[in-house]
């Protein structure tokens, strides 16, 4: 397989990571938990980095913004900061990748390109790292306050959102990392032709003229291969 060929595949995986993870910012469900009656679910409650909700049986929904970012609970500020960030790495590994890519006209020399994309790289793996370490965070503080016997208040489960954000973050470190590993293997490559075998050198025929007077080419008599004594030579000489 082509170093395109895999750059194009990375540029996929990282883009549709990056795609991914923007999408669970104002996706709703990031916590959800129900409450059910005797027939069907009278409410469902819900919340995500921006608002809580409660939504009726009947589909009515009501929701309250948070009112003071410092006033929210810190895994909730961690957790905005860290989509914020993977948002824009995400964002900025897409242009370095479409100006390092091969398949571009643009982005200079081949070792410039290959910085780009070598800084591609290495921003969708960031990107990938702190989206899965912002919805990590809020399903731990999710799962603690589930499974903690002390813990009296309304309780929630992993909403989709949290979902959607493992796997966006997965496809942004593995797409980071093939592209990393494609400018390794491209410049091997091209380490590796440049001490390319160049054949044996031509040997010098030994004058008997005097130093400085060399023999003229026109005037060197040709070599006899079909001389007896010398086919004679070689076919004693043939299996040593």
């Amino acid at each position: 397989m082509s170093d395109m060929v895999i750059e194009i595949l990375a540029f996929i995986l990282t883009t549709s990571g990056w795609v991914l993870i923007s999408s669970t910012i104002p996706t709703d469900y990031w916590k959800v938990s129900s409450l059910d009656g005797t027939v069907i679910t009278t409410a469902t409650y819900w919340s995500n980095l921006w608002k809580a909700c409660v939504t009726d049986s009947t589909g009515v929904s009501n929701c309250k913004d948070f009112p003071s970012m410092l006033a929210l609970d810190g895994h909730i500020q961690v957790c905005r900061g860290l989509m914020i960030a993977a948002v824009c790495l995400g964002f900025f590994g897409a242009v370095f990748a479409l100006v390092g890519m091969k398949c571009t006209k643009i982005g200079g020399s081949d070792q410039s390109k290959a910085r780009m994309a070598c800084f591609a790289g290495v921003n969708f793996i960031l990107s990938g790292l702190c989206s899965l370490s912002a919805c990590s965070l809020y399903a731990h503080r999710i799962t603690s306050e589930f499974f903690d016997p002390m813990y009296v208040a309304q309780k929630y489960e992993l909403g989709v959102a949290l979902f959607i954000g493992w796997a966006g973050s997965i496809l942004c470190v593995l797409g980071g990392v093939i592209f990393c590993f494609s400018i390794v293997d491209s410049s091997r490559s091209s380490s590796r032709t440049g001490y390319a075998y160049g054949g044996p050198a031509s040997t010098s025929h030994v004058s008997s003229h005097p130093r400085g007077h060399a023999q003229p080419m026109s005037q060197r008599p040709p070599p006899e291969y079909n001389s007896p004594s010398r086919a004679q030579h070689f076919d004693k000489n043939a299996y040593v």
